[in-house]
C-alpha cells in the first residue's frame, strides 16, 4: 500500500520562478487537477506543511487539504472549474477563478474568486489565500459545460 508521503514526488515542475509560459503552465495543471475532483490528487500538488486560507477556514498540512477537499465536493456537486493566471512574480502566482456546481436540492451557484499561491523551489505550493463569492444561478445560466 502506498501513502500520500510515497508518491508526492520530489520536484513538481514548472519550477520558480515563473515566466509568463511556466506561470501558465501551473494553473492549467491545477485547474485539471481540481476538475478531477481527486482530493488525493489534489493534495499532492501541496507541501505536507502548506497553509491555507479557503474563505473563512484555515488549514494546515496536506492531511487537512485532502479531508477538506473530500468534503467540499461531497456537498458541491458536479463541480466544473476555470481558473486564469492574474499575476507572477518569483515563487508567486495570482489567479482569477470562476466554478459551478449544484447542491443536494439542485440549486446551481457560479463562485467566482481570486487566489494567491506561494511555492517553494521544488514547484509545490507552500500557500494558498482564497477569497470566494457564492452567486446562485439557474441552470440554464450555467458557462462551464
Amino acid at each position: 500500500m502506498t501513502t500520500a508521503a510515497t508518491t508526492t514526488p520530489a520536484v513538481r515542475p514548472p519550477l520558480p520562478p515563473f515566466t509568463e509560459e511556466s506561470a501558465r503552465a501551473k494553473v492549467q495543471a491545477a485547474e485539471d487537477a481540481w476538475n478531477s475532483r481527486d482530493p488525493e490528487r489534489v493534495s499532492l500538488a501541496y507541501t505536507e506543511d502548506s497553509v491555507w486560507r479557503n474563505r473563512d477556514r484555515f488549514l494546515t498540512g496536506r492531511a487537512e487539504i485532502r479531508a477538506f477537499l473530500a468534503e467540499k465536493w461531497e456537498r458541491e456537486l458536479d463541480y466544473r472549474l476555470r481558473k486564469e493566471p492574474w499575476a507572477f512574480t518569483g515563487n508567486r502566482i495570482s489567479v482569477r477563478f470562476e466554478y459551478e456546481w449544484h447542491d443536494a436540492a439542485g440549486q446551481w451557484f457560479r463562485s467566482h474568486g481570486n487566489e494567491q499561491w506561494e511555492f517553494d523551489p521544488d514547484g509545490l505550493m507552500s500557500r494558498r489565500e482564497a477569497s470566494i463569492n457564492d452567486v446562485p444561478i439557474a441552470a440554464g445560466d450555467r458557462r462551464l459545460v
